[in-house]
């Protein structure tokens, strides 16, 4: 089966949204995601946000555009997250693409976030998106640490390649929310300055072996006493010396 492309992915956007203006049930609409932020590309999927009117039922809406997704437009699958009221149901249509449809009740109906942009009609009160609490990413951060530590000393060298990726993962919204950039799904790593994306590097360790594990954490460990010191020095002296010793054949970071 062949990959979707640009032209079909706009001529079922467009046939979408069409459909979401002749639907009474449909209060407001919106494109988020890279196409409410102007960075379409190739791959890009489409992201639809639907408001139902006050009287419509909103599982009922959502289920009737899941067949109309299904009988008309070629879904393979679908899973639902939700967030807050809204429920976002995802697709992958049978040529990959990706389509993502939310519904929301009209009244909570707003920008969560900068990628939001509306097709028609009202939008509820702006709400600022929730900031990610540095002290929670730092607290998983020296948590998968642990993991790391005693992962390697029981020779279970894939949990330890495991927690290790997830300590990085950690370390990395640290660092995107340092420098200004998006902390969600990664999409600031790629703009964070490109010494410091040298330096996450060679924390991957490249083969699930203990010696390159092992090394890999050595170089984790000062990474992450580094972005700590950037949130809170005090918090990253109480850190420096626990983090140290988990690599006792390592020195002290400095």
């Amino acid at each position: 089966m062949p990959q979707f492309t640009p032209e079909e992915r706009e001529e079922l956007r467009s046939a979408l949204v069409e459909a979401a203006r002749v639907d009474d049930r449909i209060s407001a609409a919106a494109h988020l995601g890279s196409m409410a932020l102007g960075r379409v590309d190739r791959w890009s999927d489409i992201d639809l946000a639907l408001a139902c009117a006050n009287a419509a039922d909103l599982d009922r809406v959502a289920g009737e555009w899941t067949m109309r997704m299904y009988d008309q437009h070629a879904a393979a699958t679908h899973f639902d997250v939700r967030y807050g009221p809204a429920v976002y149901r995802v697709f992958l249509l049978h040529n990959t693409l990706q389509v993502d449809l939310s519904f929301w009740p009209a009244d909570g109906f707003a920008p969560h976030g900068p990628a939001f942009n509306l097709i028609f009609g009202e939008i509820g009160e702006t709400k600022a998106p929730a900031e990610p609490d540095a002290r929670d990413s730092i607290g998983m951060a020296w948590l998968h640490a642990l993991h790391v530590r005693s992962s390697l000393a029981r020779k279970r060298t894939w949990q330890a390649e495991y927690m290790l990726n997830g300590m990085r993962t950690h370390m990395l919204v640290l660092a995107c929310r340092r420098h200004g950039l998006l902390t969600k799904d990664a999409r600031g790593v790629d703009d964070l300055p490109a010494s410091l994306r040298h330096a996450f590097l060679e924390t991957y360790p490249g083969r699930v072996h203990d010696d390159a594990l092992r090394d890999a954490f050595s170089r984790a460990i000062p990474l992450l006493i580094d972005e700590v010191a950037a949130v809170d020095a005090a918090l990253a002296d109480q850190l420096r010396g626990p983090l140290a010793g988990l690599l006792p054949s390592h020195p002290t970071p400095p």
